[in-house]
């Protein structure tokens, strides 16, 4: 990033001005640089929600919302679903290229290797009611990692930082079919190395030890590509607060743990269940049109749930990587499911409405995975636990880049305080 150009910054009262630094990325907007606005004009910003304020500088992924374009280190997302797989992704988002052969070989090993968790955790899941969500089991398990592998929490030691790195994104799938399996009375299975990433998962997420269980290709793959859809998306709510958790020094697991807590708040995580749940509400295709009438209605509650995003402002182009896993998972399992029928009519229906062509209302990512997982055999309170799973190495990647950035400082919003001025106290006996 280099210094382009100032703004002039002009107080219309005492008709004082400054000059602010503007900044220049590779894409997208300019950022005025305000960190010496205080200093010099005794003035903060105010954005609540921070939609127009840059926290950092990055070099990982970067989204323009009005094309519709998501790019992962210069690279396409639909160019990344289509001919990588995950661990050429988790490679990329780390390291910032592709991975050579002897690279990715070296990486695969690395991560393998790690998928086992240390065995005393067994104990520590069954602290946990039967009836936990599976969500409140990852924040606990993840968080308590830090306890069992003292050896790489010194985030000043690049090689400790890599370790790190290397065990999340490798236990993450153990902890969360063992948080599913724990929720449902079954034996946790083991991974096994000779599976892939996303083999393994499954395998551990519905394998029984009575019996091999056989992974489909047509399975793993969509599985695969649903981790890559969901790798990393910027700046967002989980991604910002595990930067701002990790801006204070706190070890990398309780850093993703944060992040895990901040993505399953249903704005955030938890989207994909809400168009199943949309779905089921409307029952059948010949009810869309009351239920689209109910959405433009601003005096009814109802909103339709997969469309618009608050980034895109055209087709997410994940939706549409995630469209066609969705039909070959159908067809592969066989699943006659009513639900997709539904899906893909109201889809045709909306694109073609007026109402929401001119708001850009256009199915994100989130309508198609729901059905996917569905028809997998996920329950719903899982879904949030594979979106945490898939963007653990997105998270783990924007921490170690503001660990090693050198303009990294703790973060520490401001406030407009609007509260009483200071006021003399009041002994009981007068209030």
């Amino acid at each position: 990033m280099t210094e382009k150009k100032h703004m002039t910054l002009t107080d219309n009262s005492s008709g004082k001005s400054w000059d602010l630094p503007v900044m220049e990325g590779t894409l997208g907007p300019s950022v005025v640089d305000v960190r010496k606005l205080y200093g010099d004009t005794e003035h903060f910003t105010f954005d609540p929600g921070f939609t127009s304020t840059g926290s950092c500088e990055s070099k990982i992924t970067y989204i323009d919302g009005d094309e519709g374009i998501l790019l992962h280190r210069g690279y396409r997302i639909e160019d990344l679903a289509e001919h990588s797989d995950f661990m050429d992704v988790s490679y990329l988002l780390l390291h910032g290229e592709l991975p050579s052969r002897s690279e990715k070989l070296a990486f695969e090993k690395a991560i393998t290797y790690h998928t086992m968790v240390h065995e005393q955790l067994n104990y520590f899941f069954r602290g946990f009611r039967r009836d936990a969500h599976p969500m409140a089991i990852m924040v606990g398990v993840v968080g308590a990692l830090s306890s069992f592998y003292h050896d790489s929490t010194d985030i000043g030691d690049p090689h400790q930082r890599m370790i790190a790195s290397h065990r999340l994104i490798a236990k993450m799938p153990t902890i969360a079919a063992w948080a599913y399996k724990y929720s449902v009375g079954q034996p946790f299975m083991y991974p096994r190395n000779s599976l892939n990433y996303a083999e393994n998962f499954l395998q551990m997420t519905f394998g029984v030890p009575a019996e091999e269980y056989k992974v489909s290709p047509t399975l793993a793959r969509a599985m695969d590509r649903i981790f890559i859809l969901h790798a990393d998306h910027e700046q967002n709510a989980s991604t910002s607060t595990v930067r701002i958790a990790g801006s204070s020094g706190a070890n990398p697991f309780a850093c993703i743990a944060a992040g895990i807590a901040s993505l399953w708040g249903p704005a955030h995580g938890g989207a994909n269940e809400a168009v199943l749940l949309m779905l089921q509400e409307i029952g059948h295709k010949d009810r869309i049109h009351e239920f689209i009438k109910r959405a433009k209605d601003k005096d009814d509650p109802f909103r339709l749930m997969g469309f618009g995003h608050r980034v895109y402002k055209n087709y997410d182009p994940r939706a549409k990587v995630m469209q066609k896993s969705c039909h070959e998972v159908l067809s592969e399992l066989g699943v006659d499911d009513p639900l997709l029928e539904l899906a893909m009519e109201l889809e045709k229906i909306a694109l073609e409405d007026d109402y929401f062509v001119s708001k850009k209302l256009f199915p994100n990512v989130d309508f198609y995975s729901g059905i996917i997982l569905k028809a997998m055999g996920f329950p719903t309170t899982m879904f949030t636990v594979l979106f945490a799973l898939a963007r653990t190495v997105g998270w783990v990647a924007q921490w170690k880049e503001m660990i090693e950035d050198p303009n990294q400082r703790i973060s520490r919003p401001r406030q407009l305080y609007t509260g009483y001025a200071e006021r003399p106290y009041k002994p009981i006996d007068k209030r």
